[in-house]
């Protein structure tokens, strides 16, 4: 006499893939580990709603995020050449060619002029999914150029910073964008407009060691790493544990580097109300 019965046939390995559930339908949070319904997440602005975690936007979901309706993109034809003809495990060109496939951008910064609290404005977004939102020729002169727009027209700038830093593909001419980015700011201060940086996660590198901490304020969001060199190489230099939180947004909070982190809910309020004390 048999004491069990198998009722139903175990489940294949492919189960998953047999599965009628969608796929992109949950997320898992990178913080709290928590699977959470994708659509919550999107109408909280891609903050878990359990922990608060921050995930990355892209260029353009950060420009509908701040913008009050619809807004115009400018210099979004500006394409890199290739000026060293780097190749490395496969060629810059290549690279150039699958970061467009990837975000709809030719590289990594998004220039528009829009809206923002009834008060019009230049805003410049970083696009992480770019070759890590690197910095080279072409991005120093589109945030160059937004400045000057910003400049031309007396409005306020506004650059969102989500960087690796400066692209070696491009090697010092990558370099010289620091500069010149941050002597069009200069221009922009004579000017008597502002200029509000959002530090995002991560902002690293040469965009940090330029324009990204040179805001009239600085702002990041929480737990957003930001720093020059990542906090791996400055244990192997020194031979010293860092300090716990070292680089995030908090810590330098802490340490004078910002003036505010601000969740991602309440951004775009504190950006109007910014602008506001600055402007009116």
């Amino acid at each position: 006499m048999a004491w069990f019965r198998r009722e139903q046939a175990p489940l294949s390995k492919n189960a998953a893939v047999e599965s009628r559930v969608p796929e992109g339908l949950w997320s898992k949070c990178e913080n709290c580990k928590e699977i959470l319904y994708r659509k919550d997440v999107i109408k909280n602005l891609s903050v878990c709603p359990k922990c608060s975690f921050h995930f990355r936007l892209s260029a353009r979901e950060r420009l509908e995020l701040f913008f009050d309706g619809p807004w115009e993109e400018f210099d979004a034809g500006l394409v890199s050449a290739d000026p060293l003809g780097f190749h490395d495990s496969k060629s810059y060109a290549d690279r150039l060619k699958a970061g467009k496939a990837k975000t709809d951008s030719y590289d990594a910064v998004v220039s528009a002029v829009g809206a923002m609290g009834g008060r019009r404005v230049v805003i410049a977004a970083m696009e992480y999914g770019f070759i890590g939102g690197s910095m080279g020729v072409v991005v120093g002169e589109k945030v160059t150029r937004a400045i000057e727009k910003a400049v031309r027209e007396k409005l306020p700038l506004v650059v969102v910073s989500c960087s690796g830093g400066a692209r070696m593909m491009e090697g010092t001419l990558s370099l010289m964008q620091m500069a010149k980015i941050s002597a069009a700011l200069a221009r922009l201060q004579q000017a008597k407009l502002p200029f509000l940086s959002v530090l995002t996660d991560p902002t690293t590198g040469g965009v940090t060691a330029s324009y990204a901490m040179l805001g009239d304020l600085n702002i990041a969001e929480p737990g957003a790493l930001i720093g020059f060199a990542g906090p791996r190489v400055i244990e192997q230099t020194i031979r010293q544990k860092l300090p716990e939180g070292f680089q995030r947004a908090e810590f330098l909070l802490d340490h004078g580097m910002l003036d505010l982190v601000v969740d991602r809910r309440e951004l775009k309020k504190a950006l109007v109300r910014s602008l506001q004390l600055l402007m009116d």
